[in-house]
């Protein structure tokens, strides 16, 4: 159902009944009053990812947008622009090797305090192809059944970005962040309770030997590839998603070679998971 905010003067659609959200009437280039402030914050804490269409943001937008939710973490795996640290280039093209992100994830959940959110802006997109895949990881843990919630709670999980950033960097001396975190975490906002481990960063569970580690993580990670908990957001020219990156996972989708998808992300730091 679509909801209007009428002290916001915007509207918010819903795309599945688990996550996502369309969001009209607001051009993210100018500075956000209380009162929508508020509706987005209320959106992404309802739907977890919130989109928006025919946006232009210049970089100093960009980050007005991010830090109107909180201080602007600079990323630890990749390099920012020269004059916007914060602020990644996500691009491919013909001579792409590889795409950021095209397997499931949850955003530097390798680090100390991982990102609260991730705030993406394409302004060119190929003619076909391109999507990103969004998961709700509160839908995930809902959907587990008592005992399995039981054997899980208390676990932690080891997220290691050394075998992700490693095969990209030229620094032979730079040293990727690696941290445990809870299994299922409660949201800090929401309270809600959602898995927190994903097949990009995590190595082990902590308290398990290996083979029982492995055989309980490729559980989880087919578990949460259920469509029943997904979104899928075509890209436009000028779309903007705004992920909440502490009860999410996503995976861009890489069918669109040769052609160009190009854009900029910036991160909102976050805290440590409990």
């Amino acid at each position: 159902m679509m909801l209007t905010r009428p002290d916001a003067s915007i509207t918010v659609h819903p795309l599945t009944r688990r996550i996502g959200a369309e969001i009209h009437g607001i051009d993210l280039s100018q500075p956000l009053t209380a009162a929508r402030l508020e509706a987005l914050h209320d959106a992404l804490m309802r739907h977890q990812v919130i989109f928006f269409r025919d946006q232009t943001l210049s970089h100093d937008d960009h980050k007005r947008l991010g830090l109107a939710f909180g201080r602007l973490a600079i990323h630890s795996g990749v390099a920012g622009l020269p004059d916007h640290p914060e602020i990644v280039a996500i691009h491919a093209d013909a001579n792409s090797k590889f795409v950021a992100g095209e397997t499931w994830h949850t955003d530097l959940s390798c680090d100390a305090e991982p990102p609260m959110g991730s705030i993406l802006s394409l302004h060119r997109v190929p003619e076909n192809g391109g999507d990103t895949m969004f998961a709700s990881m509160y839908a995930a843990y809902d959907a587990l059944s008592p005992r399995m919630k039981t054997y899980l709670e208390g676990l932690t999980a080891t997220h290691d970005a050394e075998h992700v950033y490693r095969p990209i960097t030229n620094d032979p001396t730079k040293r990727f962040p690696c941290n445990s975190h809870p299994v299922v975490r409660t949201h800090p906002i929401t309270r809600r309770r959602c898995l927190y481990v994903n097949s990009s960063y995590v190595t082990k569970i902590d308290q398990l030997p290996k083979p029982e580690s492995d055989a309980i993580l490729h559980f989880l990670y087919v578990h949460c590839m259920n469509p029943n908990f997904q979104v899928r957001f075509r890209w436009e020219a000028g779309s903007i998603a705004f992920w909440d990156n502490r009860c999410t996972q996503h995976q861009a989708i890489w069918d669109y070679f040769p052609d160009v998808r190009s854009g900029y992300r910036v991160t909102v730091a976050g805290d440590r998971p409990v």
